[in-house]
């Protein structure tokens, strides 16, 4: 009787630990992009951001990842294709093409994200993003807070003799105070956001057994309490989400019969239309309970803005600009809030109908529904690459469905979706849960340790 011989974990392996390093350093880019750009201004972020692109580039070129064309996420293609033909009508066709730079470089990440790691080491590159975010915002804030003792603008920022408007601030020293704190983003909202990735990632791993057990309930302990003093309202809403959508899925998982799964659709579906009819009925209330004014923090006025401005082209829009370029027309001195000029429509579907009208949106919710899609029966379906049907749930299985979640939730009153870490996201996730699903790790569960941590 022969023995096979024991292969040497694949991700283990000196190329893997650079490709999911290099990976990690993209996800920290894109995640801090504006703790960067306070730091070495925005043209300092810009060369980091090329750098980094290319290393990308170069590890596809020499890993080669398979790349199944008959499996492309084809809503993607197709937004991207307008955003870019958009610069043909735009009305501002300098910031149009400046933007599609950037949009570039943050699909390149979320391709390298999708083909050159597996789920495995996508998942180890998110989370050792979210640490360092995470552990540098707090470390930022102790030192706002015991050193300097003041509030600390961006650097290379002067107001002159002006006081500096509280939007602009970097930290405004509010950790002992009890105030929201910003972290190195200098955003309570965005910082929430990194945060709130941090508990549905380190609590996955936690759950899957594949991180030391002390060290992630340190980090899922760290992103909890930071969560806390964000208090961001959209944040608490894209938790209460999630939480959701984690128990109609373990419900889900659980159901014996279809009947039974129907169920809890039916219930899921209800208890969706009961949120809206509450929302409804009792706005001023919701608002409350969310610690928000009436006019959603200055957003209505906003908006109301973004719809009229784009009423002016409603089919296929002024043109694309993520984000907004301040010194183009119309968005120069466009919206200027509490002192600090606005560079999007703090709501994701507005900024699209805008920049690429009725198609944009069109295309733009075929994007998003079909991450959604995709990523719901990877989390709800057992892992099948045979005849088998009755292999164990995984908990990796549960990653894209609850990002997805919270990038929509935030896109209602952020844009952010369509830039930086957001981008990367949703084009890692539409990629890799089109080329790669989740089950695929299972099935090569047997050639790697790692990778069968994860699906135990």
């Amino acid at each position: 009787m022969t023995t096979s011989p024991v292969l040497p974990p694949v991700a283990l392996s000196t190329e893997r630990l650079w490709a999911t390093g290099i990976g990690s350093l993209a996800l920290v880019i894109a995640f801090a992009g504006d703790g960067i750009r306070n730091l070495v201004t925005i043209w300092g972020f810009g060369a980091l951001s090329i750098v980094v692109a290319l290393a990308c580039v170069l590890m596809i070129i020499r890993v080669r990842p398979r790349l199944d064309r008959s499996r492309l996420p084809k809503a993607l293609i197709a937004f991207l294709s307008f955003a870019l033909l958009s610069a043909a009508w735009s009305a501002y066709p300098q910031a149009t093409l400046l933007t599609l730079a950037g949009t570039l470089l943050t699909t390149i990440v979320g391709v390298y994200l999708a083909l050159v790691l597996d789920w495995t080491e996508l998942v180890r590159a998110l989370a050792n993003a979210l640490k360092w975010v995470l552990g540098l915002s707090l470390l930022f804030e102790l030192w706002v807070a015991l050193i300097v003792r003041a509030p600390v603008l961006p650097l290379f920022v002067d107001f002159g003799d002006e006081k500096p408007p509280l939007l602009a601030m970097w930290s405004r020293n509010l950790l002992f105070e009890g105030g929201r704190i910003q972290g190195i983003l200098g955003n309570s909202n965005l910082l929430a956001v990194i945060a709130l990735l941090g508990i549905i990632t380190f609590g996955l791993q936690l759950a899957a057994g594949s991180v030391r057990r002390g060290w992630g309930i340190a980090w899922l302990a760290l992103a909890l309490v930071i969560f806390s003093l964000t208090r961001s309202s959209t944040m608490i809403v894209a938790a209460l989400a999630a939480a959701i959508v984690l128990g109609a899925v373990l419900l889900i998982r659980r159901s014996p019969s279809p009947r039974a799964r129907a169920g809890v659709y039916v219930g899921l579906a209800a208890l969706g239309a009961a949120a809206i009819a509450f929302v409804a009925l009792f706005s001023n209330l919701a608002l409350a309970l969310l610690g928000k004014s009436e006019d959603l923090t200055g957003r209505l006025t906003i908006w109301k803005t973004v719809i009229g401005l784009a009423e002016e082209r409603p089919w296929i829009g002024w043109g694309y600009s993520s984000p907004w370029i301040p010194w183009a027309e119309p968005f120069d001195g466009l919206i200027i809030r509490r002192g600090v000029e606005q560079l999007h429509a703090h709501n994701a579907w507005l900024d699209v109908w805008l920049q690429l009208g009725v198609v944009g949106v069109a295309l733009f919710t075929a994007v998003i529904v079909s991450v959604l899609w995709r990523s719901w029966f990877a989390a709800v379906d057992r892992p099948r690459f045979d005849l088998r049907d009755d292999r164990p749930y995984t908990v990796l299985s549960l990653l894209p469905i609850l990002i997805t979640v919270v990038l929509v939730v935030q896109s209602v009153a952020e844009s952010r979706i369509l830039i930086e870490s957001g981008w990367v996201l949703i084009v890692a996730l539409a990629l890799k849960t089109k080329q790669h699903p989740v089950m695929d790790a299972v099935a090569r569960a047997h050639l790697t340790p790692v990778i069968a941590a994860e699906t135990r």
